[in-house]
């Protein structure tokens, strides 16, 4: 999420393999074109910032309210953060992320560019202000982890579980075990 792996994704799973690859949006499709050489299946959502080109073209599965199972393991995705401008890219106001994710089945594990509202967010900065209706999500579906980017919290300050959810911010790269 928000910034290239800083090495070649193919070099990274070489020293510690993967049964998944997600990516969690901000990304150019330079900062990743090495996905094109990993057989693996591959999950994303985009962020603000994201032209929306890349996935197919990297043979990433757009999870945007999607759901897919993959070893057994349930993943669902919500794309964007709360819209601040007209733009192309995706965002939505507080109350269509609310709606969109009114009836989203259960998962294992959520994909989100945006974190829930009061999670690694600043909610008197509209730009990195989290979604009110993903943290309803979670709090009533309990999903065991969700990944997101986008915000900058301080080092050490990062809110690492709402409920029974696990929160993994994500900067970069990071191998996660579910």
């Amino acid at each position: 999420a928000d910034r290239a792996p800083s090495r070649q994704v193919p070099e990274i799973l070489a020293e510690t393999p993967a049964d998944v690859i997600v990516t969690l949006g901000d990304l150019e499709l330079h900062q990743i074109r090495s996905l094109e050489m990993v057989d693996l299946p591959k999950l994303g959502v985009y962020g603000n910032h994201c032209s929306g080109m890349y996935m197919d073209e990297l043979g990433i599965q757009n999870m945007h309210m999607k759901t897919v199972t993959i070893n057994g393991v349930t993943f669902g995705g919500f794309e964007g953060c709360v819209r601040y401008k007209q733009s192309s890219a995706p965002m939505y106001t507080q109350e269509e992320a609310s709606s969109l994710l009114a009836t989203f089945p259960h998962v294992d594990v959520m994909l989100t560019h945006c974190p829930p509202f009061g999670v690694n967010d600043d909610h008197h900065d509209i730009f990195h202000t989290g979604f009110i209706g993903l943290r309803d999500y979670v709090e009533r579906e309990k999903p065991a982890f969700l990944f997101h980017g986008h915000t900058y919290p301080a080092p050490g300050s990062e809110v690492d579980r709402l409920g029974d959810t696990k929160i993994m911010y994500i900067f970069g790269e990071r191998v996660v075990e579910i």
